[in-house]
């Protein structure tokens, strides 16, 4: 299985900026996607609101609300669980943001290649 390296991953702080960065899908098409330290852990996710699919981000890397406990979307107010990406309050509850395989080793921070749609 092929990894790409998106980085280092010891300037993921917990809740923290997310890291952006982009993958490509199945079907050929670019998309923005983010890495994000919760929890001690690393999840990432395809940058697009569950309800509609915009960017959850205004600011880059900035995808926390205030509390600094659920991922929320700046457009629509969708908020999501950073462990598993449901959304558990606004215009979408019950959909899920979608995730992306990442490993942490040597101190970097990789995506496994192709495991997406």
């Amino acid at each position: 299985m092929a990894e790409r390296c998106l980085g280092d991953a010891t300037q993921l702080v917990e809740r923290g900026l997310a890291l952006r960065f982009t993958v490509t899908d199945s079907k050929g098409n670019e998309r923005k996607a983010f890495a994000l330290r919760f929890g001690g852990r690393v999840y990432a996710y395809i940058n697009e609101c569950a309800h509609i699919p915009i960017e959850l981000d205004f600011n880059p890397g900035d995808v926390l609300d205030l509390s600094r406990e659920y991922l929320v979307c700046s457009t629509h107010g969708a908020y999501y669980l950073p462990q598993t990406g449901l959304c558990v309050g606004g215009p979408c509850p019950g959909r899920r943001l979608e995730p992306l395989p990442v490993s942490e080793h040597d101190e970097q921070l990789w995506l496994q290649e192709g495991l997406y749609r």
